[in-house]
Protein backbone atom coordinates (compact mmCIF):
# COMPACT_ATOMS: atom_id res chain seq x y z
CA UNK A 1 0.00 0.00 0.00
CA UNK A 2 1.13 3.52 -0.68
CA UNK A 3 1.46 5.75 2.26
CA UNK A 4 0.02 9.16 1.45
CA UNK A 5 1.50 12.21 3.09
CA UNK A 6 -0.62 14.57 5.06
CA UNK A 7 -0.94 18.20 4.10
CA UNK A 8 1.24 19.15 7.05
CA UNK A 9 4.01 16.80 5.90
CA UNK A 10 3.81 18.14 2.35
CA UNK A 11 4.04 21.73 3.59
CA UNK A 12 7.00 20.84 5.82
CA UNK A 13 8.78 19.06 2.96
CA UNK A 14 8.09 21.91 0.52
CA UNK A 15 9.36 24.46 3.05
CA UNK A 16 12.56 22.45 3.53
CA UNK A 17 13.06 22.19 -0.24
CA UNK A 18 12.52 25.92 -0.76
CA UNK A 19 15.10 26.72 1.95
CA UNK A 20 17.56 24.36 0.29
CA UNK A 21 16.98 25.99 -3.11
CA UNK A 22 17.45 29.49 -1.66
CA UNK A 23 20.75 28.51 -0.02
CA UNK A 24 21.93 26.86 -3.22
CA UNK A 25 21.07 29.97 -5.25
CA UNK A 26 22.94 32.16 -2.77
CA UNK A 27 26.04 29.97 -3.12
CA UNK A 28 25.73 30.13 -6.90
CA UNK A 29 25.44 33.93 -6.82
CA UNK A 30 28.50 34.17 -4.57
CA UNK A 31 30.47 31.93 -6.93
CA UNK A 32 29.33 34.05 -9.87
CA UNK A 33 30.42 37.25 -8.11
CA UNK A 34 33.84 35.74 -7.35
CA UNK A 35 34.19 34.64 -10.97
CA UNK A 36 33.22 38.11 -12.24
CA UNK A 37 35.77 39.74 -9.92
CA UNK A 38 38.55 37.44 -11.12
CA UNK A 39 37.54 37.99 -14.74
CA UNK A 40 37.61 41.80 -14.33
CA UNK A 41 41.04 41.58 -12.67
CA UNK A 42 42.34 39.45 -15.53
CA UNK A 43 40.93 41.83 -18.14
CA UNK A 44 42.53 44.79 -16.36
CA UNK A 45 45.88 43.01 -16.26
CA UNK A 46 45.59 42.16 -19.96
CA UNK A 47 44.81 45.78 -20.90
CA UNK A 48 47.77 46.97 -18.84
CA UNK A 49 50.04 44.41 -20.49
CA UNK A 50 48.84 45.39 -23.97
CA UNK A 51 49.39 49.07 -23.13
CA UNK A 52 52.95 48.36 -22.00
CA UNK A 53 53.69 46.38 -25.17
CA UNK A 54 52.29 49.15 -27.37
CA UNK A 55 54.35 51.74 -25.52
CA UNK A 56 57.51 49.68 -26.04
CA UNK A 57 56.70 49.31 -29.75
CA UNK A 58 56.28 53.08 -30.06
CA UNK A 59 59.57 53.69 -28.26
CA UNK A 60 61.32 51.17 -30.52
CA UNK A 61 59.81 52.75 -33.63
CA UNK A 62 60.89 56.20 -32.46
CA UNK A 63 64.40 55.01 -31.69
CA UNK A 64 64.58 53.26 -35.07
CA UNK A 65 63.51 56.44 -36.83
CA UNK A 66 66.09 58.47 -34.93
CA UNK A 67 68.89 56.04 -35.73
CA UNK A 68 67.82 55.95 -39.38
CA UNK A 69 67.95 59.73 -39.51
CA UNK A 70 71.42 59.84 -37.97
CA UNK A 71 72.68 57.20 -40.42
CA UNK A 72 71.24 59.17 -43.33
CA UNK A 73 73.06 62.33 -42.18
CA UNK A 74 76.34 60.44 -41.68
CA UNK A 75 76.09 58.80 -45.11
CA UNK A 76 75.32 62.15 -46.69
CA UNK A 77 78.29 63.79 -44.93
CA UNK A 78 80.67 60.95 -45.80
CA UNK A 79 79.35 60.71 -49.34
CA UNK A 80 79.89 64.46 -49.79
CA UNK A 81 83.63 64.25 -49.11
Amino acid sequence: MTEEKTTRELVYETNRDVKWMCKTLQRMEKTHEDFETRLRDLEGWRHTKIGEEQRMQRISAGAGGLVGGVVAVVVRVIGGW
